[in-house]
């Protein structure tokens, strides 16, 4: 699939000006707008071994702070790589948000001079095997324009959800 329209509408959320929390929330809603199949889309950010929510499109979780290791989020900071699950029913290691969800994609966020992992975006899916390598692509085109806002919420917690 190609995704060359939906990058330049998030171009153009991600240059608007806003405040950090508000363009990643607008990012996150877009997403969820866009692709309808998409139940819960939004990011956790990195303090230490700890990811903390931070803007969401979706309904309200639980998992507001997920240690490092822990679920798929966890997992992929721990293992410092994406992570695509087909099915969620079939993992030992996943924290349930929600009956729907059957697949999953977290795609690491990265700070952009050094590199290092700052946050992820969360997806979760209500159809089996979603998400494709185009979809993974894709989100890490977001994630690099989505990293400097999340950089500058990092030192202040926002999170927010509808």
């Amino acid at each position: 699939m190609d995704h060359a329209g939906n990058l330049a509408e998030i171009d153009q959320i991600t240059r608007n000006g806003d405040e950090p929390c508000v363009t990643v929330l607008a990012v996150m809603q877009y997403l969820k707008d866009e692709f309808p199949e998409f139940h819960w889309v939004g990011v956790y950010l990195l303090h230490g071994n700890e990811l903390r929510l931070g803007p969401f499109a979706g309904p309200a979780t639980d998992h507001v702070r997920i240690p490092v290791g822990l679920g798929v989020c966890g997992t992929a900071v721990a293992r410092d790589r994406n992570q695509v699950v087909d099915d969620v029913r079939e993992l030992d290691n996943y924290l349930a948000c929600n009956l729907e969800t059957r697949s999953e994609i977290v795609v690491l966020v990265r700070e952009p001079a050094s590199g290092m992992t700052i946050g992820q975006i969360d997806i979760d899916c209500t159809q089996a095997s979603r998400f494709t390598a185009s979809d993974e692509a894709f989100l890490d085109r977001v994630a690099a324009m989505i990293a400097p806002s999340m950089k500058a919420l990092r030192d202040n917690d926002c999170a927010g959800g509808n």
